[in-house]
């Protein structure tokens, strides 16, 4: 197996303990807030408790969609292309943010694992990107290797 494939792995793998961490604290933070009665501007504690656990199952989907991308791109051994590869694009940018805003509220364990969760996947999606790249460039050309004719297809003439 490469090494672009094994990253793509080890990223798909991480992606979905994050999914699953993800979840589980947003669970946990519902039943405190469910627990402790809190309410924020007039809502209620059991508005407040289903939204953080519904925005952490929204969040923990992405976050397996993009591990399924990735578990994809490594099966396969191809780069994912079109709306998949801007969910892999948005899931750095993600990370990339969650890293700058850990290192203030949660410290620099959680800043180390955002960047390299962040490296994981700008690794995979450049190690993919540029060789897919020089492959559609060999592909231009007709199997003998001479560049195509510009005078295009000739017409079949029709049958009376």
């Amino acid at each position: 197996m490469g090494l672009r494939r094994s990253v793509a792995a080890a990223a798909a793998l991480i992606l979905v303990v994050e999914a699953v961490g993800i979840v589980l604290l947003n669970i946990f933070l519902g039943m405190v807030v469910d627990e402790q009665q809190m309410s924020m501007a007039g809502l209620e504690p059991r508005s407040m408790s289903l939204s953080a656990v519904v925005a952490g199952a929204l969040f923990g989907a992405y976050l397996l969609l993009c591990a399924l991308v990735l578990a994809r791109t490594a099966i396969r051994d191809r780069a994912p292309v079109g709306l998949l590869r801007i969910v892999l694009i948005s899931a750095a940018v993600v990370h990339g943010f969650l890293g700058a805003a850990s290192v203030g509220l949660v410290g620099w364990v959680a800043f180390l694992f955002m960047m390299v969760v962040l490296g994981l996947i700008v690794w995979s999606l450049l190690s993919y990107g540029v060789e897919e790249t020089a492959a559609e460039g060999t592909e231009e050309t007709s199997p003998d290797n001479s560049p195509p004719s510009s005078a295009g297809p000739h017409p079949e003439p029709s049958a009376p």
